[in-house]
């Protein structure tokens, strides 16, 4: 699990190190907040697509070998965002990436699956994103200070640093734990593989969950700075304070939602999700005319409970039906993950600009969800995992 940690670690860390940063490098390319935070949407939309591509190729060459190229990719372009000379250099190096990290993300959740099998994947995962919430904790104020000591450039270079470090982790500690992997096919991408999965109407209902989830946390995450540091004027320092709080609450809830599981089922910590969500988009509502950060992260905060509470029970019921082909399904599910939240967003942004509206209505998305999970089919998906109080 440490070792796994270290995989997932790479996404998170490439979106929340320069969060604070965003405004100075919006500055210095001389271009909108918007096309600054287009950095960060580029690399979620390039690292759900390369999924496609990524889970495929884990399933035949193996979880390890696609680890160690997704690692390199990252690094390298990592190197090429800290020598960028303009916005669209930068989203190039920023799409590439996400390749990267695609790659590595499909392999430690393909792993998860192949150690711990359909019925405990659900819960690794669960603690796997509460490791993962340490990054959102750390990274902006790692990132803070390496702005102010340095300048903005200094955060990509620490990922370069970063991904040589786990590269070199992984190529001597992680061992093969797919034991069906063969060498190249021609078939690897062949449209059954992609289609057994999204005829399966378990997977593609949790696997929209998993993309509404991560939509509000990426609503979230673009318009903090605006909505803080611009709309607020915090400085650096009192941003990533608030960060780190609502980091806190995300660890925490990542950690109770397993527990939460065990006790009540999967279908249970759904429907709280949901409805956690559902409040706290009427309370992002109530206290949008009050300019302090509470009235921003107070909703914030409930956000991050019914994200964790929803994110590893659906991750884990969508990846539960497959076996050989639990690479691909991870790779469908990092495709709506994604890059279906981060067209979402995107468009949404377009749509609702005010930061506070934006959030509440990806909250308010996921609520129909409650209707299939009273359902008679949503019943019996998650029959199997029900245990009585």
């Amino acid at each position: 699990m440490a070792i796994l940690t270290l995989l997932v670690f790479f996404s998170p860390l490439a979106i929340d190190i320069y969060l604070p940063a965003l405004p100075t490098m919006a500055n210095d390319f001389a271009v909108s907040h918007a096309l600054a935070q287009d950095t960060i949407t580029y690399f979620l939309f390039a690292m759900g697509i390369g999924q496609l591509f990524a889970g495929p190729l884990a399933d035949k060459l193996g979880r390890r070998t696609v680890a160690l190229a997704g690692i390199s990719v990252y690094g390298l372009s990592a190197l090429l965002a800290w020598g960028a000379q303009s916005i669209e250099w930068m989203l190039a190096a920023r799409l590439l990436q996400g390749l990267g990290a695609c790659a590595t993300s499909v392999a430690a959740f393909a792993t998860v699956r192949d150690i711990f099998g359909e019925k405990e994947s659900g819960k690794m995962i669960s603690y796997l994103n509460g490791a993962i919430c340490f990054i959102p904790a750390l990274a902006p104020i790692l990132g803070s200070w390496l702005t102010q000591q340095f300048d903005w450039r200094a955060n990509f270079s620490f990922m370069a640093l970063f991904a040589a470090f786990t590269g070199v982790v992984i190529f001597f500690q992680l061992r093969e734990t797919n034991p069906n992997q063969s060498g190249p096919a021609q078939n690897v991408f062949k449209l059954s593989r992609y289609w057994a999965v999204l005829s399966t109407p378990s997977f593609v209902f949790h696997a929209s969950l998993c993309m509404g989830a991560m939509a509000v946390i990426l609503a979230y995450v673009t318009s903090a700075p605006i909505a803080l540091m611009e709309r607020m004027g915090l400085s650096m320092d009192a941003f990533t304070f608030w960060f780190g709080i609502n980091a806190v609450v995300n660890i925490l809830a990542s950690f109770i939602a397993p527990k939460m599981t065990d006790r009540w089922g999967t279908r249970f910590t759904l429907v709280f999700g949901v409805m956690v969500l559902s409040f706290g988009a009427l309370l992002m509502l109530l206290l949008s005319d009050w300019a302090h950060p509470l009235a921003f992260m107070l909703p914030i905060f409930m956000s991050s409970i019914g994200f964790a509470s929803i994110l590893g029970c659906a991750a884990g019921k969508s990846l539960e039906p497959f076996g050989d082909k639990a690479g691909t399904a991870a790779a469908i599910l990092g495709l709506f993950q994604m890059s279906g939240a981060g067209l979402l967003v995107g468009l949404m942004q377009r749509i609702v600009p005010e930061p506070q509206w934006l959030i509440a209505c990806h909250m308010l998305l996921l609520l129909p969800a409650l209707l299939v999970l009273f359902s008679q089919s949503g019943k019996q998906w998650h029959h199997n995992l029900q245990h009585s109080v």
